[in-house]
């Protein structure tokens, strides 16, 4: 740890500039959200399944449009682009505090997911990856410490807010707090940075430019595709779990509240696992840590296949954290130390894509097996199975050596 408060000492500006940006995701994720999902339907008259659809819609829309305006960070100064995400974040608010139509519903929602839930934590981590490199894994992991963070205090703050200003009340209560505290919060900060937010970042070397590959060479690369089910794999399974744990639940004769007492385990896991991997990626690289990132997700599945009783359910979510914790701060690094950092901004928008379309889908596949009225063994059995097969395909994928920085290393 003291690897940790040495690194945080001497950078802490732009530490925080990326923990407070991922930390206002939050208010874009599924978890905070779904705290106004009753209120929201009780309001407007809308059923559990119309409510879910427009959700899904927003979330599908917002992952199709990052691909396309997240790569502006690599051509608008950071301080801009930044800021116009907190604005879009701003609208989203305004417009759910006064939303009193399902389509003003459904733009709220997709403006909330769109620069919550993809531009801010996008920012913070294109941001950490762009600007440190023998420290690039310790950064990532501190910026994405914003996430439990949020998910151990944003939950009281909603239902407080709730309870006391009603859901309307509480959005534009979000919205007063982005104008007033996030932004000039965050031009302060990089004010103190060592970086230029006002410079262009991709301009600012031509030489960095030229060695730097972007989304065409790394689609032709075969190596992406054989990680690619390995940096999805997470994002995808944990989603149609968390979705879909009623159905787990009532197969393991667990209550509500044991799992939820078991989310402490998770979120606290969690945040160690992002702060430990740091350290392993700046030692071994983020590709070489990629290879062994989904094994404690295969291990969780194959021991909620097989494995019964009250006591599994600790060790399992424990598991999954460890894989979710790892996979934010790895997937943040792969990227910048293959194909270079002044592209950087265009390859990460069209993996948050990818991971936004990718947990969009899995409730789906998840319920499909679900209503084939498949047990719980065989559908975790099967798909235990597959996470191995993406465990062996990753090893043929990025070697796990440390590349030279900006220089994408070799197909």
């Amino acid at each position: 740890m003291q690897q940790y408060f040495r690194f945080i000492i001497q950078s802490w500006p732009l530490l925080a500039f990326g923990f407070v940006s991922i930390f206002w995701g939050n208010f874009g994720q599924s978890f905070f959200i779904s705290w106004y999902g009753a209120p929201i339907q009780d309001s407007l008259g809308l059923s559990a399944g119309r409510y879910g659809s427009l959700y899904s819609l927003a979330t599908l829309a917002s992952g199709l449009l990052i691909m396309t305006f997240g790569g502006l960070i690599d051509r608008l100064p950071l301080r801009y682009f930044a800021t116009a995400a907190a604005l879009g974040l701003t609208a989203a608010c305004l417009v759910l505090a006064f939303a009193f139509h399902p389509l003003m519903l459904l733009l709220g929602l997709f403006l909330l997911r769109f620069c919550g839930q993809g531009l801010l934590p996008h920012t913070a981590q294109t941001t950490m990856a762009r600007h440190f490199d023998d420290d690039r894994g310790k950064a990532l992991s501190v910026s994405a410490s914003g996430v439990p963070v949020g998910e151990v205090v944003l939950p009281i703050a909603a239902v407080a807010l709730i309870a006391s200003l009603g859901w309307r009340g509480s959005w534009g209560v979000i919205a007063l707090v982005t104008l007033a505290i996030y932004i000039p919060l965050i031009t302060w900060l990089l004010r103190r940075s060592p970086i230029d937010a006002n410079q262009v970042p991709a301009t600012a070397s031509a030489k960095v430019l030229a060695r730097s590959a972007g989304r065409r060479e790394m689609l032709r690369d075969y190596r992406f595709w054989l990680a690619l089910p390995t940096v999805l794999g997470g994002p995808f399974m944990i989603t149609g779990i968390f979705i879909h744990q009623g159905f787990i639940l009532a197969e393991k004769d667990w209550t509500a509240a044991w799992l939820a007492t078991c989310f402490i385990a998770y979120g606290v896991t969690h945040w160690v696992a992002q702060l430990v991997t740091g350290i392993l990626i700046d030692r071994f690289s983020a590709q070489g840590v990629l290879r062994v990132v989904l094994i404690p997700l295969m291990t969780a599945v194959f021991l909620l296949a097989y494995v019964d009783g009250h006591w599994v359910a600790p060790p399992f979510m424990m598991l999954l954290a460890m894989t979710i914790g790892a996979g934010s701060p790895v997937g943040g690094a792969l990227w910048a130390e293959v194909y270079g950092t002044a592209k950087l901004g265009s390859i990460r928008s069209l993996m948050s894509s990818l991971m936004i379309i990718s947990t969009a889908i899995s409730p789906i596949v998840l319920g499909v097996l679900i209503d084939q009225d498949l047990s719980l063994t065989t559908i975790f059995s099967r798909v235990g199975w597959a996470l191995l097969v993406a465990i062996v395909l990753v090893q043929f994928s990025y070697k796990p050596q440390q590349p030279k920085p900006d220089q994408p290393s070799p197909p």
